[in-house]
């Protein structure tokens, strides 16, 4: 299971983004578009040197080299710019993001996983809804290769229908940091992952 941080500074991120880790989290993507490099490399800093490794940069990709990262992330206008420059990254682990099952199905092999979405009304953004059925279209799914991630609306409740449906995996944004107890969110949503992929 994947967790986004929240787009926007704030309150206790730090210790939260610990916690979940703790939990067990393996891969937490720095998604913070408005950051400037000198606030991504406060940000990542501030996490401890022994999850850095877990971590997933969405931008200021060059900071990688400050620190302990091997995996970065492509939005979907950065990845259909960068095409040529895959082959450069051979020794990172890329991820991406994609919006209809077309799209997934023609990236390179160079990307271990890719997130469709939204798969439901998102919880963090007003009036993100799906456009099409994504359960529909991904029967018409091709690439093996790739991962495939849910992202949009996951919580508790839809998790294990989204993934007896033919997704590989889930990622979470709003059921974290819209909720009261991010933790405990994340350990029931963790719970029906590991229950679901066994």
């Amino acid at each position: 299971m994947i967790v986004l941080s929240n787009p926007t500074t704030i309150a206790n991120e730090i210790n939260v983004i610990h916690s979940l880790f703790e939990e067990g989290l393996q891969l937490f993507h720095v998604r913070k578009p408005d950051y400037s490099l000198k606030e991504m490399i406060s940000f990542v800093e501030q996490i401890s040197p022994e999850f850095r490794s877990r971590l997933v940069l969405h931008s200021h990709h060059e900071s990688i080299e400050n620190f302990k990262i091997n995996r970065i992330h492509f939005t979907e206008e950065k990845r259909k710019k960068n095409l040529e420059f895959l082959p450069k990254f051979t020794n990172l682990i890329l991820s991406t993001s994609t919006h209809s099952i077309s799209d997934f199905n023609s990236l390179a092999p160079e990307f271990e996983y890719a997130f469709l979405s939204p798969v439901y009304p998102s919880i963090s953004k007003e009036n993100y809804l799906p456009k099409t059925d994504l359960f529909e279209a991904i029967k018409n799914r091709t690439n093996i290769k790739t991962k495939l991630i849910a992202l949009g609306g996951i919580n508790s409740e839809n998790i294990e229908q989204t993934l007896a449906t033919g997704f590989d995996n889930v990622a979470l944004l709003g059921s974290i940091w819209n909720a009261e107890n991010p933790i405990k969110n994340f350990k029931s949503c963790q719970k029906i992952v590991l229950s679901s992929l066994q």
